[in-house]
């Protein structure tokens, strides 16, 4: 028997936006009947080369309509946690991209409304699901590689509001809160052990941005595994971000959804999952636990210790 489509919203027509349009085009069962932003003649025209029948500048407008089932959030930074909890009032699922929030306090307020509503609510912490990272897994499930260390070095060259795609931003990005809470997730997870200590530098703030533009963090966890992580806005190349896992059998270097061994020979990791897109699967995994109501990997109580030691590193830095 054919199961009914779910029907999704999504909000936010930027650079990651686009990457979950992508990906949820190759997802059987599925589809984006509703488009927020609020650029209008931005919403429009992507609408119109996605098949979206609606368009909308207002989240609440896609929230009232009975048709959506599900919530996709790419709006800025500080719009996640407040538009998270509209989406759980509303009774529609939600699955917002990372960071979940840029306070405690608020990721604490949607973890609260989610257990009380039993609806599906998940972070786009795709790191989980790239499928290089995923080859790291399996092998720690299977006991055969305990990681040792883990060095992160996550690099852009953004002295402007600029996006991915070179276009200005609405709202200002952050180190700390966006870019290490993959890697503060990911070391967690790929540890299989809990963080218990964690420090941070930061360099000078951008004099208009009122951001730091560089950062230094270390992290160990419960079972002795440690991580080096280095940020910086400043990079001029490569650009992106290279994860170096050191390990009791082996040394790997991930990026995105590439794997080298530490000799930088190719692993094929082609028939880790279903895709090599590491959103698209994020998404599936999204809908799959809608259909099979149960919580996501990656839902926002399993994330929510990132953004505990986020709180504690930003006290730090204060």
């Amino acid at each position: 028997m054919t199961l009914r489509k779910l029907k999704v919203a999504l909000a936010g027509a930027g650079a990651f936006g686009l990457k979950h349009l992508e990906g949820i085009r190759q997802i059987p069962g599925a589809e984006v009947v509703s488009l927020v932003d609020p650029d209008l003649s931005k919403a429009r025209e992507l609408a119109e080369q996605y098949g979206i029948g609606h368009v909308a500048t207002n989240l609440q407008d896609s929230l009232a309509r009975p048709e959506v089932d599900a919530v996709i959030l790419c709006t800025p930074t500080q719009m996640h946690a407040s538009q998270a909890r509209q989406c759980l009032l509303a009774g529609k699922h939600v699955q917002v991209e990372i960071p979940l929030a840029d306070r405690l306090e608020d990721a604490l307020a949607v973890v609260a409304l989610q257990k009380s509503s039993g609806l599906v609510a998940m972070c786009g912490h795709t790191r989980r699901f790239n499928p290089s990272h995923q080859w790291v897994q399996q092998r720690v499930q299977a006991g055969r590689f305990k990681l040792q260390q883990l060095d992160v070095q996550t690099y852009f060259f953004r002295r402007s509001n600029m996006n991915a795609l070179g276009q200005p931003r609405s709202w200002t990005d952050h180190l700390l809160w966006h870019h290490a809470a993959h890697t503060v997730d990911l070391f967690a997870h790929q540890a299989a052990s809990p963080i218990v200590q964690a420090h941070a530098v930061q360099g000078p703030l951008h004099p208009e941005l009122g951001i730091a533009m560089d950062m230094g963090i270390v992290l160990k966890a419960a079972n002795g595994a440690i991580c080096t992580l280095s940020l910086s806005f400043n990079n001029d190349g490569p650009l992106g971000t290279f994860f170096r896992y050191i390990g009791d059998t082996g040394t790997y270097v991930a990026r995105y959804d590439g794997l080298v061994n530490g000799k930088d020979e190719a692993i094929d990791v082609s028939g880790v999952d279903v895709s090599m897109n590491g959103v698209e699967l994020q998404d599936r995994e999204f809908f799959a636990a809608i259909r099979e109501g149960r919580q996501p990997r990656s839902s926002i109580s399993q994330v929510l210790p990132c953004y505990q030691v986020l709180h504690a590193l930003e006290q730090q830095l204060q």
